[in-house]
């Protein structure tokens, strides 16, 4: 283009000048100088008919490209809905081992107590500090709020696209909760349901 043209000029105006020879490679060097490949040069005035088969075309790729996002979404949102309904199975797994839990707890501070002969001590302060500790070990808050968390995360998915950020967000949530219960279930097998929750 004349921009080139117009460097090239120079170039040997000032090695003439100077008595510099003239680069090896002009191709590498002009085409490193600023505004050498400007659009402005190189605009093409395309017909009505041209253009039009430019448009049908960027038009149709636009299409694929929704229809193959679209397909894609789905196809996220049913992996979603599996894990969901995993987790919600397993949040209901735990029930058993959860009712039975408080027992052993009981249990196990009971006989431990026991194996003390001659140890005498206030039944009444026994049984208010195994509520106390109990109470600490309780996932009822938890299990509702992953519950909650469950339920939003569907719903934020049926409200249609540009949710990934929220979805992000409640399913770190869901973690926070899973965790929590992991942490309190002082259960083998309430950790290991957990762990196949995570």
């Amino acid at each position: 283009g004349a921009v080139a043209e117009s460097y090239r000029r120079q170039i040997r105006h000032i090695s003439g000048l100077y008595g510099i020879p003239e680069p090896q490679d002009w191709w590498s060097l002009l085409l490193r100088l600023p505004d050498v490949m400007s659009r402005d040069e190189a605009i093409i005035e395309l017909s009505e008919e041209e253009w039009a088969v430019v448009r049908t075309a960027v038009e149709k790729c636009i299409r694929q490209l929704m229809d193959f996002r679209r397909q894609e979404g789905k196809a996220l949102q049913r992996k979603f809905e599996e894990k969901l309904d995993n987790i919600a199975l397993l949040l209901k797994s735990i029930e058993p081992f959860e009712q039975s839990r408080v027992e052993k707890i009981r249990q196990r501070i009971t006989d431990n107590l026991e194996t003390f002969a001659g140890v005498n001590y206030d039944k009444n302060r026994l049984e208010q500090e195994l509520i106390y500790y109990i109470e600490k070990l309780d996932i009822n808050e938890e299990k509702q709020r992953l519950t909650n968390h469950l339920a939003y995360f569907r719903q934020t998915m049926a409200d249609g696209h540009g949710q990934g950020k929220k979805l992000g967000f409640i399913a770190q949530e869901m973690g926070r909760e899973i965790n929590t219960t992991g942490s309190k279930s002082n259960e083998a097998e309430m950790q290991n349901i957990v762990v196949k929750t995570s």
